[in-house]
């Protein structure tokens, strides 16, 4: 059961422990029912979603993201673009700086370019994000703390046409949480912090996966649609 937490306190052994806490607040049922897709949106996701997928016995893609930051400083992030090219704006940061919009759209494409199929190419084999037309979306992320991650890959699957899009993720701030429940059609936690510190600090050991992990994820996963598709495409040529 989701829990109001005001302390400062460590809550995950690791990634794995998240993970599987979490699948105990999803509906299981309903989602294997439904054939949700699972959508892990960031790398640490990946090891996340794979989990979830074995548990469940649901497919389960990416979606990669760059952000986008303030001109002269590259550690504020004013926007981001996802690997469909949908792109949410700061708009308070944006006007406050007074950053032209074609700023924003040429950082994007740029990202997108240089950045994103990158990612695509490399874990992918270049083919992006499977259809999400008319399918029950489940975003997966292993931490929110601004929002604009999770704000942009809700607008990504909405404006592909998805039915639903629900999002999930282990632990959250309280009030980014109330915001973001307006823009989908359920949140799954476990936690909601009223004084958040960063996501890294509620595990006692956040074990990143490292590029080679993730490949090594991937390419024995059996449940990562790309290279599932992959598979059954083999098999119709013999």
């Amino acid at each position: 059961m989701k829990q109001n937490l005001n302390s400062k306190t460590q809550i995950f052994e690791n990634l794995e422990d998240a993970s599987l806490k979490l699948v105990e607040v999803l509906p299981s049922t309903k989602a294997q029912d439904e054939n949700w897709l699972i959508v892990a949106i960031s790398l640490n996701a990946i090891k996340m979603a794979e989990v979830v997928a074995n548990k469940l016995q649901l497919e389960y893609d990416i979606l990669f993201f760059e952000h986008i930051f303030a001109p002269n400083n590259s550690h504020n992030p004013i926007a981001m673009v996802s690997e469909l090219e949908e792109i949410v704006m700061n708009e308070n940061l944006i006007e406050s700086f007074d950053i032209h919009e074609e700023y924003i759209y040429g950082e994007a494409h740029r990202k997108y370019e240089e950045k994103i199929l990158q990612k695509v190419y490399k874990y992918k084999k270049g083919e992006l994000i499977s259809s999400l037309k008319d399918r029950n979306i489940l975003l997966i992320d292993d931490g929110c703390e601004t929002g604009l991650t999770a704000l942009t890959a809700i607008k990504t699957a909405i404006a592909a046409k998805a039915h639903n899009v629900f999002f999930s993720v282990p632990v959250i701030p309280a009030n980014l949480e109330s915001s973001l429940e307006t823009s989908t059609d359920g949140i799954y936690t476990l936690y909601h912090i009223a004084n958040f510190v960063d996501t890294d600090f509620y595990f006692k050991n956040k074990d990143n996966a490292s590029s080679e992990e993730i490949k090594n994820i991937l390419e024995n996963s059996k449940y990562y649609l790309p290279f599932k598709k992959e598979i059954k495409t083999g098999e119709e040529q013999i």
